[in-house]
């Protein structure tokens, strides 16, 4: 496959990341290029402008939207997390990475402040909607930049760099967003707002534009057309990413079925705060390590053992009925969470042709948006309504089941990718 990198993946680009002080810079994450190494730091800066979503519930409330009203939002929010990634993946493959990511940055940066000012209930669901679906357009351009940047062989590195970022991020800001709610809820947009332009300006100024292909005909002729017939096409697409789905929903209830548990538990969302510590704690520490030492072994291979632990973790949530419990599950689904991180974006970018590679990410990122919106719907549902031990039992089953079928695939996928390389 002809390379489409953009000129700072030329050998020369290694030189500046290494340089920037080798003390500082984990082993695992050595060797990548500079552009991998700006989106990770804009990564960080928006990501610590994650604020308003966790506190969403709280500000509409001071707002005077209760019960009903505030799904209608909450809805708005998780529907644009199926639209933008669709939207963002075609407009990277057509406009280009870095005018989609800047779309997406200015786009969600303004509708912070249509969310803030909105007047009523329906102003309010629809700037949450833009919102998310901007937001989470940056995401498909962002990975096929990536893609774009380094070879299949480093590609995991940089996505678990990516993923180190957001984690990063998302530590500081939980301890950040606190502090500024109490201060005014206007303090989280603003700096949810500021951070999406800070970002912008670093896309803007820092990252040069891919040079792609810019054919729209698949390997066997077809023309692609302007949407994603290019990945419905593609067998082994479709086979993969329902699993990974499966897997991102069971790891999603951590987020939906965790602050629950706790909360029937009879514990204060402090505990739920202090267990969201203890995953970044984790994360952020043993990540870099994980990434050099498990690059040995098949992608897929590490994917199933890592979902497996995701799972398991998941399902110790329904035997916990104390601090000490919550504490094992959550360091189990965190190792796991490390296990995995940046494989399932690096296989997905490996499967696409260089044309597609926005359009195949953006498939990706919009599985992990109806992974999410599943959790706060189905999740939440059978959890009030049937009961958490259900819950945990299928998150157990189809966890783990979804985790060894992915694995299984190793193979396929390695014979795919290798004539891929070869052609």
């Amino acid at each position: 496959m002809p390379s489409e990198t953009p000129s700072s993946d030329a050998p020369s680009s290694d030189a500046p990341s290494s340089r920037a002080g080798s003390a500082f810079v984990p082993s695992s994450f050595r060797g990548l290029p500079p552009v991998v190494w700006t989106i990770f730091a804009g990564t960080i800066v928006n990501r610590l402008g994650y604020l308003v979503t966790p506190f969403l519930v709280f500000f509409l409330a001071s707002r005077g939207v209760t019960g009903t009203d505030t799904s209608y939002v909450l809805g708005a929010l998780g529907a644009g997390n199926l639209l933008g990634p669709a939207v963002g993946g075609v407009l990277a493959d057509r406009l280009g990475r870095r005018p989609t990511m800047l779309i997406g940055l200015i786009g969600a940066s303004a509708a912070q402040g249509a969310l803030f000012l909105a007047p009523g209930v329906w102003t309010m669901a629809a700037a949450a909607l833009l919102i998310s679906a901007a937001g989470s357009a940056v995401s498909p351009a962002a990975f096929a930049l990536l893609a774009d940047a380094v070879d299949s062989e480093r590609r995991r590195r940089a996505y678990a760099l990516f993923g180190w970022g957001v984690n990063i991020g998302a530590a500081v800001a939980g301890v950040l967003g606190g502090f500024l709610a109490a201060h005014g809820y206007w303090l989280l947009f603003a700096v949810d707002a500021g951070s999406m332009l800070a970002y912008a300006l670093v896309v803007a100024v820092r990252l040069p534009e891919a040079k792609r292909t810019t054919t729209a005909r698949g390997p066997e002729g077809k023309k692609d057309g302007l949407g994603y017939g290019v990945v419905l096409r593609d067998r082994l697409a479709l086979l993969l990413l329902p699993l990974l789905g499966v897997q991102l929903f069971v790891y999603s209830l951590t987020e939906v079925a965790l602050p629950l548990a706790v909360h029937d538990s009879g514990l204060s969302p402090a505990v739920y705060g202090a267990m969201a510590a203890v995953n970044a704690i984790l994360v952020v520490a043993l990540q870099p390590l994980s990434t050099a030492w498990l690059a040995r072994f098949p992608q897929l291979a590490v994917q199933g053992a890592g979902g497996t632990l995701i799972a398991v973790g998941v399902a110790l949530t329904g035997l916990a009925d104390g601090i000490v419990g919550y504490t094992v599950s959550v360091v189990v689904w965190s190792l796991g969470e490390v296990v995995v991180a940046g494989i399932a974006a690096g296989v997905v970018a490996n499967l696409a042709p260089a044309h597609a590679r926005g359009r195949y990410q953006g498939a990706f990122s919009w599985t992990w948006g109806v992974a999410r919106f599943a959790a706060l719907t189905l999740g939440v549902t059978v959890y009030t309504t049937i009961g958490p031990t259900v819950l945990w039992w299928t998150a157990l089953v189809a966890g783990t089941a979804t985790a060894v079928a992915t694995a299984a695939l190793t193979s396929r996928v390695d014979a795919r990718t290798s004539h891929e390389l070869t052609a």
